[in-house]
């Protein structure tokens, strides 16, 4: 019986299919293409500007800051003065200045140089004639060397080495042009040092004047002699 009542449920149950298993599952489709893109929206419409707001109050006054870095110099200001002229003072002053550079520009080639006021001294501590001491002192566009006071005078006397102990100064020789009263350019002299009998009158317009060791001034015939040549700026 039981066997019977059985086998007509599975009967009935055949016909809607709970009797038969799931099959495996289809093959996968293929994606489709992406669609065409659409066309842009019309823009929208602008929107109103709004109004301008009012000045807000003006805020307190802020801590003072730290001071600044100082500022370049600036240009000279116009000068003032009773009585005279600045703007030529200071032409002056420049020109003085450029005449200084110039002499210490041409110092500094020398061997031996020494200073006294505004002078210099210059020197190679070569020795020569006495015409060939002038002209080595013209072709440098100096002079040769003129004490005009007594310390100019010593000052000359340290370019002496341990052998030789005069220097050819620069004394007018000529009778007619002052026989030893004028320089070169017969300019008076203002300073002289002569030692004692000098200058010898006898010697006239053939001799020439040196500076000796003790400083003092002698002339002597012999203008061919090798003083020490030293020339003034």
């Amino acid at each position: 019986m039981r066997r019977c009542l059985l086998f007509c449920v599975l009967c009935l149950m055949a016909p809607i299919g709970y009797s038969q298993l799931h099959g495996p599952p289809g093959p996968k489709g293929d994606k489709g293409y992406p669609g065409i893109t659409g066309f842009p929206g019309f823009p929208g419409f602008p929107g109103t500007k709004g109004e301008k707001g009012e000045h807000g109050s003006v805020g307190p006054v802020g801590a003072r800051g730290a001071a600044g870095l100082p500022g370049l110099v600036g240009p000279p200001g116009s000068v003032v003065m009773c009585g005279r002229d600045p703007v030529g003072s200071v032409s002056r002053d420049v020109e003085t200045l450029k005449r200084i550079t110039a002499k210490l520009q041409l110092a500094i080639n020398y061997d031996f140089v020494r200073r006294v006021g505004q002078k210099y001294f210059v020197s190679y501590k070569e020795r020569d004639s006495f015409s060939r001491a002038v002209e080595f002192c013209s072709q440098r566009n100096l002079e040769l060397a003129l004490p005009h006071n007594e310390e100019e005078n010593n000052m000359l006397t340290q370019f002496f080495g341990d052998d030789y102990k005069t220097a050819w100064i620069n004394v007018n020789n000529n009778k007619a042009e002052g026989n030893f009263e004028a320089d070169m350019k017969k300019r008076p002299l203002t300073f002289t040092k002569w030692g004692e009998g000098q200058p010898d009158r006898s010697i006239q317009g053939t001799g020439c004047t040196m500076l000796s060791e003790n400083g003092v001034w002698r002339v002597t015939p012999d203008c061919f002699l090798n003083a020490y040549i030293i020339c003034q700026m």
